[in-house]
Parts: C-alpha cells; sequence; structure tokens
C-alpha cells in the first residue's frame, strides 16, 4: 500500500543540479502515486506559524455575535461560521455540513477588471480584537506565495520543462488562505452519520499548503488502493498536495488525490485542532492546456483557470 512520503527540500535549495534532480523526481512520484508528500526544509519559521495559530485562537474565542460581524460565505474574505460549507458536494456527495469554522483571507491586490477582481481579489478583513492578525497572517501569505512558486519550480523540474513554465503564469495569482478550527467533541456533540470535520473532496487549484497538528481526528488521504489512510505527521512540515486544475494541467500524470478531516473521536473529546491551509492558484486568466505525451496521457478540453474555479467553489456552498 502505498504511503505520503516526507522529502527532504534542503538539497533542493542548498544542493546542485543532481540534488536538485533528485527531489523533483521524488516529488514526480509522489504525485503519480498518491497525490499528497510532507515536505521539511522549507525555510518556514515555526514561530511564524505559531504566531498565526495564536492569533486566529483568540479571533476563534471571540464571543458569537462579535464574529458575526465578519460573517461572509464560501469565497468570500472573513468568517464562515460552522454550518456554511460542505466539502462533499464537490463530487457530487450530499454530506451534512463540515464540523469547522473558519477565518479567510487571500489575495487582495486588483488587477483592473472588475468581474475578475470582485471573485478573486476581494478586499481583506482584519478584525479590530485581534489587532496583531493582519501582520501575522500578512508575513504568512508572503512565506506562503514565495514557497508555493518555489514548489512550482519543482513541479517543472520534475515534467523536464523550463523552470518558468508554472511561475509564469503565475505572475498575479489567485490565492486563498483558510484557517480552519475543528472544534472539539465535547462542543459540537455526536456527528450525524456522513459528517466530517471536512468532507471527502479533491482540492481545485495549483498546489495546497497546509501546516496541520497531530490529531485523533485529522487528515485521511484515498489511495489509489481505494482504501483511506491517515497522513503521516512530522514535526515542522508542511503537508503538499495537489489540485485539479494542476492535476488537468499534467494531462492527469499527476493525481489530484480524495482526501478528508476525520470528525472528532470520542476517545478524544477535548481535541481541537486548528489548521492554516493555503490554497494556490495561478493567474485567473491563465488557459490551461493539457500537457501531452511524454507527460500526459488525458488531453482534457482546455479551460479559463477562473471560470473552471469558479464552478468548483459553487458547487460546496450550502
Amino acid at each position: 500500500m502505498k504511503t505520503v512520503p516526507i522529502i527532504d527540500l534542503t538539497p533542493w535549495f542548498q544542493g546542485g543540479a543532481a540534488d536538485r534532480a533528485q527531489v523533483a523526481g521524488q516529488v514526480d512520484q509522489a504525485l503519480r502515486e498518491i497525490g499528497f508528500l510532507l515536505v521539511t526544509g522549507h525555510g518556514v519559521p515555526p514561530e511564524l506559524r505559531a504566531g498565526v495559530r495564536a492569533a486566529a485562537e483568540r479571533f476563534f474565542a471571540l464571543p458569537e455575535e462579535v464574529k458575526r460581524r465578519y460573517a461572509v460565505t464560501v469565497g468570500g474574505r472573513g468568517w464562515l461560521p460552522p454550518g456554511v460549507e460542505a466539502n462533499g458536494y464537490a463530487e457530487g456527495t450530499p454530506t451534512p455540513p463540515d464540523l469547522k469554522e473558519t477565518f479567510a483571507v487571500g489575495a487582495d491586490d486588483p488587477i483592473g477588471d472588475p468581474v475578475i477582481d470582485a471573485e478573486w481579489f476581494l478586499r481583506n478583513v482584519w478584525p479590530p480584537e485581534v489587532p496583531e492578525l493582519r501582520s501575522l497572517v500578512t508575513e504568512y501569505l508572503a512565506r506562503m506565495r514565495a514557497l508555493a512558486d518555489e514548489l512550482l519550480v519543482v513541479c517543472a523540474a520534475a515534467l523536464g520543462l523550463p523552470d518558468g513554465f508554472f511561475t509564469s503564469r503565475a505572475g498575479h495569482p489567485s490565492y486563498t488562505m483558510n484557517i480552519n478550527r475543528y472544534p472539539p467533541l465535547s462542543q459540537v456533540g455526536p456527528p450525524e452519520p456522513g459528517q466530517f470535520r471536512i468532507g471527502p473532496h479533491t482540492d481545485f487549484g495549483t498546489v495546497t499548503v497546509l501546516d496541520r497538528q497531530q490529531g485523533v481526528g485529522g487528515l485521511q488521504v484515498f489511495t489509489l488502493d481505494g482504501e483511506w489512510i491517515d497522513a503521516p505527521y512530522a514535526e515542522d512540515s508542511f503537508t503538499i498536495n495537489i489540485g485539479d486544475l494542476l492535476a488537468r494541467w499534467t494531462g492527469d500524470r499527476w493525481r489530484s488525490t480524495r482526501h478528508r478531516v476525520l470528525p472528532p473521536d470520542p476517545s478524544a473529546p477535548d481535541e481541537e485542532l486548528v489548521s492554516l491551509i493555503y490554497f494556490y492558484e495561478c493567474d485567473p486568466l491563465a488557459e490551461v492546456k493539457s500537457l501531452g505525451p511524454p507527460i500526459g496521457t488525458v488531453a482534457h478540453p482546455p479551460v479559463i483557470a477562473h471560470e473552471y474555479l469558479m464552478e468548483k467553489l459553487k458547487a460546496i456552498t450550502v
């Protein structure tokens, strides 16, 4: 049975051509076989990640009537209350709402196209009740953008393409960061049948960078063998997977893999987790065409990135 590998990026950043090629080969194998990997040696300071999480926890601890001032629906910037999102719908499976609440931010530098700006470059909302949240998250977003771009360079190398093949189409990209709080069982009560912290789904964009905490009700990945397996946890790592858009781009050489976050477990009734999830995409007006042989095997019809992604987002909104 395939497992999610842990790949050290140190040789990519500090080594020579052979070292970089070896890392790229490991990434290619992981994305072909399971669509997920953990990376270490990424250079993002643990103190920053801890600071973002602590500030987010202070926001989530505010009274509901305060958080309600910042309430939005899927795709918006602000607070997504419990009950507004069900990720299982993305694959056509009706499920109860996901057992989480979210603080969402994203790309906010408009490109000058009113339609695109209204969909993908909304103004971020910074609650004054937690003043430190803005500077911490802004720094974190910059780190995530740099890491996501570097991962796209690794991806290009893994496919034998020029380094800038993907990043040249991400000069002014859309991206979203969801800070998810998964409440404990003692707060939400027993889940409904088929209810998860996040229901089974695939991601939609290019690469996803996840900072997560270890827990009983944690991340599971669906393998080619048709089994759900627990994703491994490694200290100071990021969990990386690709979304539907990048899989489509590679002509399905790489897998956009189903995954889910388990509901709170009776064995840990007070377990509360906070995940930082950065969803990277590309330029909204980029045309995504499947790469042909010897890279890809499936020729999907070309799509415009923002049109494709908007349809996906609409599907998961309750």
